[in-house]
């Protein structure tokens, strides 16, 4: 009896030896990567001094969690390919269109992590498909082809913001007609459409937005009334620059009662999709009506499905900046407005006069 457990444990003991040599080499065979960043681009992304095939190569995959030596600092994030495969705050490691990059979801990776041009990094594997369900859900694509769509004003991501009291067709979102690409004369036409009189755009300097107002001729006349401004925008709303150039926009918004208004970015989504709801907040809208107008972005672009569980993790969005805005502390319907009114008055620092104007120009 001895003997049959001796041979027994002898069997189980080269088994378990067996299986943590064989989880060992899993992880094993990821050899680390050494590099450096290569460059740091206007919203902190920080691309790194090796190619996207050669990445792949190293056998890390999407959805592997990888642990990234950066200077003197460590963290632990993702491997994935669009911003939005993590919660906004969240560090990525962002493998698209041959660049591979450190990046934090509407943050700036370079200012929180100190990095500059030629910062070594290391980036070794923490564990193999650890965040690939999340990532998976995550997954969005979208197509550049306007007859994959089903009218120009989901193409161009157009459309009026209604909510709380902002006045029927007084305030718009779109994609950026001084963008250059295929959406862009679509969210001209419509803008032209609309009658827009005054517009906010956060995506582009000044000389940027100058560079191609030939191919939107109706927008560069706005701007020839004085009534757009170009704010050039970063991505992460904490950010002092952030806040400062959204006191310029809330001010020059105070100060143009010609609407209707049009407030975008590029895609008209994450920026845009901030502003409008700070606004719609500041005139009594309901978290479900913001989050609802915010995820009609995804719905455009991306054919995200109400209900589903990857509308339910993007639309989780709005709360989280809210939440961000107070401090860490839950927002609801009852504090939504004062939360959106001691931001505006006390960060961004606009006067209460301001905010009524703001108020009144939307109502």
């Amino acid at each position: 009896m001895k003997k049959r457990y001796s041979v027994f444990f002898i069997f189980l003991t080269i088994s378990l030896l067996f299986s943590a040599c064989a989880t060992t080499g899993s992880s094993a065979r990821v050899t680390p990567i050494e590099t450096s960043i290569s460059a740091i681009d206007k919203y902190g992304n920080s691309p790194l001094a090796i190619s996207e095939e050669a990445f792949w190569a190293t056998s890390l995959e999407a959805g592997d969690i990888v642990s990234i030596n950066i200077g003197s600092a460590k963290v632990e994030a993702p491997v994935c390919t669009n911003y939005s495969d993590v919660e906004n705050g969240k560090v990525l490691v962002r493998v698209n269109g041959d660049v591979v990059s450190l990046s934090i979801n509407m943050g700036n990776f370079a200012k929180t992590y100190n990095a500059e041009v030629g910062t070594p990094v290391v980036i070794s594997l923490a564990k193999k498909a650890g965040y690939l369900k999340e990532y998976q859900v995550r997954q969005l694509t979208k197509s550049e082809n306007r007859n994959d769509y089903v009218s120009d004003e989901v193409f161009a991501n157009f459309r009026a913001v209604k909510a709380g009291k902002i006045a029927s067709n007084r305030l718009y979102r779109c994609c950026n007609p001084l963008y250059g690409d295929a959406r862009a004369p679509y969210a001209e036409k419509l803008i032209k459409q609309a009658a827009i009189k005054t517009a906010i755009n956060l995506a582009d300097s000044d000389e940027g937005a100058r560079s191609h107002f030939k191919e939107a001729p109706y927008y560069a006349s706005i701007a020839a009334n004085g009534n757009a401004v170009f704010l050039n925008m970063g991505v992460s709303f904490t950010d002092t620059d952030f806040i400062t150039k959204l006191h310029d926009g809330l001010v020059f918004l105070s100060e143009h009662p010609e609407g209707p208004y049009v407030v975008h970015c590029n895609e008209g989504k994450d920026r845009a999709g901030f502003v409008n709801a700070l606004l719609a907040a500041l005139n009594g809208a309901t978290m479900d009506e913001m989050i609802a107008d915010y995820m009609l972005s995804f719905e455009n672009y991306f054919g995200v499905k109400k209900g589903t569980e990857q509308y339910t993790l993007i639309g989780q969005t709005i709360p989280d900046m809210f939440k961000t805005i107070n401090g860490n502390k839950a927002v609801t319907d009852k504090n939504l407005a004062k939360v959106a009114e001691n931001y505006v008055l006390n960060t961004v620092k606009i006067t209460k006069d301001q905010l009524e104007a703001i108020r009144k120009n939307l109502q």
